[in-house]
């Protein structure tokens, strides 16, 4: 995501690096820069102008000019504008009802559906919330059955009425089911609606008045650029919307809508999609994105993700394993899946601060590990708890089962092995002996660019 406009930004920054005297000039082209590069990543005109016309006043404000690294001070500028222009804070949810209701808006194919799953497993899980989704698309052939495949994913229960076409009704009789089941937040999934039928905005409109919801959020797809704004401004006109939902934010490399949205409707950005797994949902913060859109990575939020997935009785579990010598390939899988929950690996690496850059161009597919996972199912489970067994005619078993090759198997039982030898080391605080095998060791760290599926960085 932003990948173009971030490349434009570090062009733009660099006309004042490349100059040995920083003049009013040299800002004003700078800034010149900056407006092309955000129009071109789809960013509102008037909205692009009004930025760097406030950076410009901020930048002659706080002498940029006699600055001791005037070119730092403008990116800290851009930054903290490009923030406050997202919303400057996060927003959170209001659930502060009995239950709880979030209603969802949005046009056909913006991903309501997928995304009422997400916040339901997200609420579920890290809010310890028991939510219930509501189906109240009666037109699009197959939406029930949608919702109902989604929630199965996360395990959440569905409530409704097949042949029903009165959505109030629908709604107000779930939100009965949520009373007497106790279920304290209530999802409601509604048809995608064009904002030139007046019918179907009146239906919902309908539907928001009858149902009073905490919270009303309106999911746009950010690969719709311009058109997104213009969108969300029609139905904010007539729903008056808590809040903005950005879909599909991992397919768009240009990200304007982001970035215009929060001026164009006044209403704070609460969540960004960024890939098709349950998992793939992020709170949305204005400082961490612009960190992400100025190449600065972002490693609060995969620090987040990490914890997430961290099991403490797991990570004791698998510590006394690994001091006994006996973690296995079962552990090594178990890390692998963990790793996979926290999202797409692109957008994990480039998280870490000069490393989105480096892996610009390399291509990290979400199968990345697929020829690893293949290796160790093709394992029988007494190969796979003791790998000592592993001799050559099991190898080139595995190897045609998993559809690599002997050489693939190889390589990854010997870094396996050193994998389990520096776990270990580490695990007994034995830093010097580490370091040593890590010298010794050809190559250095384990190397998994050479499996099957791993990319050759």
């Amino acid at each position: 995501m932003f990948e173009n406009l971030s490349d434009r930004l570090e062009r733009s920054f660099k006309i004042l690096k490349g100059e040995g005297k920083i003049t009013e000039i040299n800002v004003a082209e700078t800034l010149k820069d900056v407006r092309r590069a955000l129009t071109e990543a789809d960013v509102n005109y008037k909205v692009a102008k009004t930025f760097v016309d406030t950076v410009k006043q901020k930048a002659m404000g706080m002498n940029v000019l006699t600055a001791v690294k005037p070119g730092q001070l403008m990116v800290k500028l851009v930054h903290d504008e490009l923030a406050e222009l997202m919303g400057g804070e996060a927003a959170e949810l209001k659930l502060d009802g009995r239950p709880s209701i979030i209603l969802m808006s949005g046009l056909q194919g913006s991903g309501k559906t997928t995304f009422s799953g997400k916040l339901a497993n997200m609420l579920k899980n890290k809010q310890h919330k028991s939510p219930l989704l509501v189906a109240c698309d009666v037109y699009r052939p197959a939406a029930i059955q949608q919702l109902k495949v989604v929630a199965e994913q996360v395990g959440v229960p569905v409530y409704s009425e097949e042949g029903n076409k009165n959505v109030v009704e629908i709604a107000g009789n779930a939100i009965k089911e949520a009373k007497a089941k106790n279920y304290d937040v209530v999802i409601i999934d509604t048809a995608g609606r064009l904002a030139v039928d007046e019918e179907m905005m009146d239906e919902i409109e309908r539907l928001k008045n009858a149902v009073n919801p905490n919270e009303t959020l309106f999911v746009v797809d950010s690969m719709t650029g311009q058109d997104a704004v213009n969108t969300a401004k029609t139905f904010n006109d007539r729903l008056d919307f808590d809040g903005v939902v950005l879909t599909k934010l991992d397919g768009d490399t240009r990200g304007g809508a982001a970035l215009s949205i929060r001026t164009v409707v006044t209403k704070p950005i609460k969540f960004v999609g960024t890939g098709e797994k349950m998992e793939a949902i992020d709170v949305f913060h204005p400082s961490r994105m612009a960190d992400r859109i100025l190449g600065m990575g972002d490693i609060v939020s995969l620090v987040e993700r990490a914890q997430e997935q961290f099991d403490e009785e797991e990570a004791k579990r698998l510590q006394k394993k690994i001091q006994k010598n006996k973690f296995d390939f079962n552990d090594f899988l178990g890390q692998i899946q963990q790793i996979k929950k926290m999202g797409n690996l692109k957008d994990l690496a480039s998280m870490i601060p000069g490393v989105g850059k480096a892996i610009k161009d390399v291509d990290i597919d979400d199968n990345a590990f697929k020829g690893i996972e293949a290796i160790i199912l093709s394992m029988t489970p007494k190969e796979r708890t003791n790998p000592e067994l592993l001799n050559t005619s099991r190898r080139q078993r595995i190897a045609k089962g998993s559809g690599t090759s002997i050489q693939d198997v190889n390589r990854l039982v010997k870094q396996f092995d050193q994998t389990r030898k520096m776990m270990k080391m580490v695990t007994g605080s034995k830093m010097t002996q580490m370091m040593s095998a890590m010298k010794h060791m050809k190559g250095g760290m384990p190397d998994m660019s050479g499996m099957p599926g791993m990319p050759k960085l």
